[in-house]
């Protein structure tokens, strides 16, 4: 809890520190502007047990891509000038060092916080997976936790085990999974985690009546392995617990997070590029007949029809039951139409669609109807992707897999880097990503046909 408030409550309260210090008062101003910047960067990312130089990292690249956004955001919109430019410029130059200050002594009194919370906790666990492999060596690995695994208990042979884990063994196995009573009846243990297959229904239950003899704490693991989890949490419906396997990572404050991104970023970068998408439209015009803009129906948020618009850069406008992707030497791409696809200037028009809330600034390409419907009975979670609103640009399309997917290989690494996007969004990965996608267009993009 520490570890996730810390660096968003430092950024907050430094600058209300400035804002008292200079102006005498909080005014509303800065209320407002501290409630979207803690919504945005809660909860932090810092962990307190890696290298000391990763989390001084780790802080300055976040810090300075979340700063360089906020700049953006403030020059674009004009409402720099709503704060006191004294007050701005010490707390983007405070803000760091107040958090990497806060975080070094965090990680120097956390063993002072543990002992607070009592003398070392013991735990066993009951059947030996990968699931179960996680916790033991998450426990182990830890400095800042107080439970010790004992190690496992577990019905088939220590050489079976190895075999099927690979060899992961690393805690001792302790004796059958119906001698867990019997163990804890000679050793203290505090904490019981049941990691038995979910297939196991009727052996759960007689093991958790047995345990109903203890006073140890229990705790069942899911075999979550079973399937890839996407924003898995536990909740309750009507107070019924469930348990989340797939979900959208945009529910409640984090989907207004995203639309009031979209929004702003949209708006400041039509009014930007505006003279652009003029020039284009008359270079689109004067190259090729046929319409400026190109419109193709693609799938958006939960698999429905959306119009994607285009600047045309061919000389056909495909959107039929076959698409062919563009490829290196394409004759259907006119030479004005080469530059904007090379350069990305033709998905300019997107930020139309953004508007529309067809589409986000950020999230995974997306991709002709035609082709959906070819790729979803082959690839394994294809539809996961439309989840959330197609993007104009993505976390695949930042780590190499823009454009042309000539092979199956290719597509199914696009979808990939997509699911990976959905299970661990946060609002610094969207930024990210779009600095990255700006860096990304300063240079010249092979895959761009």
């Amino acid at each position: 809890m520490l570890e996730s408030i810390i660096e968003p409550l430092i950024i907050v309260l430094t600058l209300w520190g400035l804002a008292i210090w200079f102006d005498g008062e909080l005014l509303p101003n800065y209320l407002i502007f501290s409630v979207i910047i803690f919504s945005v960067t809660f909860p932090g990312n810092t962990k307190i047990n890696i290298a000391p130089w990763k989390i001084i990292r780790n802080i300055l690249v976040s810090w300075l891509i979340l700063a360089s956004m906020l700049l953006t955001f403030a020059l674009a919109t004009h409402h720099l000038g709503f704060f006191d430019k004294y007050v701005m410029q010490i707390w983007l130059w405070l803000t760091p060092i107040c958090q990497i200050i806060a975080v070094f002594a965090l990680r120097g009194i956390a063993p002072f916080i543990l002992q607070i919370q009592g003398p070392t906790r013991y735990a066993i666990i009951a059947g030996m997976n990968k699931q179960g492999i996680s916790i033991a060596a998450s426990l182990q690995n830890s400095e800042y936790n107080n439970t010790e695994c004992l190690g496992f208990f577990d019905d088939r042979s220590a050489d079976r085990l190895s075999v099927e884990l690979d060899g992961e063994i690393q805690h001792p196995i302790l004796g059958k999974i119906t001698d867990i009573t019997e163990y804890m009846q000679q050793h203290q243990v505090d904490i019981v985690y049941m990691s038995l297959p979910m297939e196991n229904r009727p052996r759960i239950v007689k093991v958790l009546d047995e345990l109903k003899d203890t006073t140890a704490s229990i705790y069942f693991l899911p075999d979550i392995f079973l399937t890839d989890l996407i924003q898995g949490s536990v909740g309750q419906v009507d107070g019924i617990p469930v348990i989340t396997l797939c979900e959208t990572p945009f529910a409640g404050i984090d989907g207004l997070i995203k639309r009031v991104f979209d929004l702003l970023f949209s708006v400041a970068a039509l009014i930007l590029i505006s003279p652009i998408l003029l020039i284009i439209s008359l270079g689109v015009k004067m190259s090729s007949p046929g319409p400026v803009i190109f419109k193709q129906r693609r799938y958006g948020l939960d698999g429905k029809e959306i119009l994607v618009y285009k600047f045309r850069t061919m000389t056909v406008a495909e959107d039929g039951a076959v698409v062919v992707q563009a490829t290196k030497q394409d004759q259907r791409i006119t030479p004005f139409g080469r530059l904007l696809r090379k350069t990305s200037l033709d998905e300019l028009p997107q930020f139309i669609n953004v508007l529309q809330g067809r589409m986000s600034v950020v999230g995974p390409r997306p991709h002709a109807v035609a082709h959906n419907e070819t790729y979803r009975k082959i690839i394994k979670g294809y539809m996961v992707r439309h989840k959330v609103r197609p993007g104009i640009t993505g976390w695949a399309q930042v780590n190499g897999f823009r454009g042309e997917t000539d092979t199956l290989e290719k597509m199914q690494s696009r979808i990939e880097y997509d699911i990976d996007y959905l299970r661990n969004w946060s609002a610094k990965l969207d930024i990210y990503i779009v600095l990255k996608t700006i860096a990304m267009l300063l240079r010249k993009e092979k895959n761009a046909y």
